[in-house]
């Protein structure tokens, strides 16, 4: 396991000083969690710009809401605006999961329109998952 893990990352190293000599490749990383990556991985020279995208604000959040609901059929007791103004950590990704975990339970239960209760109990899923570092498994 961690030997793999070392063997892998020394690999990416590797390759990432690799490409110094040729002008025409441009890598591009993605993480969620920058402060858990290797130092010499993001060393300068290897990672010369990191671009953050913070939490989305209330308007976004909003936004990405009504789009990722807006196919869906919701039941009258959903506002959405409850759900937007929430201190949740909520990021777009989550934001999506969210919906897509409310719709999925109503589907499970044969229902044609999503609930509050779906709504909450999403959310609660998709923190708990969050916080426990543990993504797989989210939509089964």
């Amino acid at each position: 396991g961690e030997r793999e893990i070392q063997r892998t990352m020394l690999e990416l190293l590797n390759q990432l000083d690799g490409f110094d000599t040729r002008g025409d490749v441009k890598v591009i990383m993605a993480t969620n969690k920058i402060e858990s990556l290797d130092p010499a991985l993001i060393r300068p020279g290897r990672i010369d710009r990191k671009i953050e995208f913070p939490l989305p604000d209330v308007k976004t959040k909003r936004h990405i809401f009504r789009l990722h609901t807006s196919r869906m059929s919701l039941s009258e007791d959903v506002d959405l605006e409850e759900f937007v103004m929430t201190k949740d950590d909520l990021s777009g990704a989550d934001i999506k999961a969210v919906c897509t975990e409310a719709g999925l339970l109503a589907l499970r239960e044969r229902r044609m329109r999503v609930t509050k209760v779906d709504f909450t109990s999403a959310r609660e899923k998709v923190l708990y998952r969050k916080n426990e570092g543990t993504p797989e498994g989210l939509y089964l």
